[in-house]
């Protein structure tokens, strides 16, 4: 096995390592307390759009671990971030399928968020949308669908915050923001998305900045192969992949891809901090 050493920055997947649903995994609270006290830098890096940072600091707080907002990022942060770089926000306008995360983000970077039934053609409620920006939204309904279909077939760009099929949950593994992206592909004749999320490298990149660390000193943590894995492969990275998520030792055996550890869970990795050289 490779070894486990110069281990400075820590990239932490959450849905599927530190929790499914709202059980908190084995030996939370001890791998945050191990994190703290080698003083490693870390980010809690996810895919789900739909919270804000505060709503993930909340409910880690509900069990038993504090972190900062400072040290969240979401897709949803991600995809706001991205889109500011490469257009001028306040004269953007962008529809947004997604929960508090999502329109939060934007708003926060300036975007003009537009509403139902806004799009630039006849009968439309208002100017249309440049961009439709899409994520997890557990209040998705024909409205939101309705109107980012007719802002697309107008010839508004999509995007998807991230392109997760599956989402992990206590009960098992559910639809995720991928197939309201295949929805909308669908629904518009093949109008298919640009993801900001896992496995393309934009956040990642994000967040080593954030962090101020070096590629060879960054790790990414995370229980999915074809998002947090090969994202970090993508970005130039080494992975660790947590058991008990999403994929399974059935799916690792197949992959062309590999992480560079696989340990069963969280209780693993923190005797592996622990003892790193």
């Amino acid at each position: 096995m490779t070894p486990f050493t110069n281990i400075r920055a820590l990239i932490i997947d959450m849905d599927g390592v530190l929790w499914h649903g709202n059980s908190a995994a084995p030996g939370l609270v001890e791998f945050f307390q191990t994190v703290r006290e080698q003083k490693l830098k870390f980010i809690l890096a996810t895919n789900n759009a739909f919270s804000t940072p505060q709503q993930y600091v909340d409910k880690l707080a509900n069990m038993g671990v504090t972190v900062d907002v400072s040290e969240v990022m979401t897709s949803a942060m991600a995809t706001a971030m991205y889109l500011a770089s490469q257009i001028e926000p306040s004269q953007t306008r962008v529809f947004v399928i997604g929960g508090d995360g999502a329109v939060n983000a934007m708003k926060e970077r300036g975007f003009i968020l537009t509403g139902y039934y806004e799009f630039n053609g006849p009968n439309s409620k208002g100017p249309g949308a440049d961009y439709v920006v899409c994520g997890k939204d557990r209040g998705i309904n024909w409205d939101k669908l309705a109107t980012a279909t007719l802002n697309l077939r107008a010839g508004a760009k999509l995007i998807g915050t991230n392109g997760d099929t599956t989402l992990p949950t206590e009960y098992g593994l559910i639809h995720g923001n991928g197939a309201i992206l295949a929805a909308l592909e669908a629904a518009t004749g093949g109008v298919k998305p640009m993801i900001i999320g896992k496995p393309e490298p934009i956040m990642y990149q994000q967040v080593i900045a954030k962090l101020n660390a070096n590629l060879d000193e960054t790790i990414a943590i995370g229980d999915k192969l074809e998002t947090d894995i090969l994202g970090a492969i993508r970005t130039g990275i080494r992975s660790l992949m947590v058991m008990g998520g999403v994929s399974s030792a059935e799916d690792l055996a197949k992959s062309e891809y590999k992480p560079t550890w696989v340990m069963q869970d969280l209780r693993a990795v923190t005797q592996a901090l622990l003892t790193q050289k």
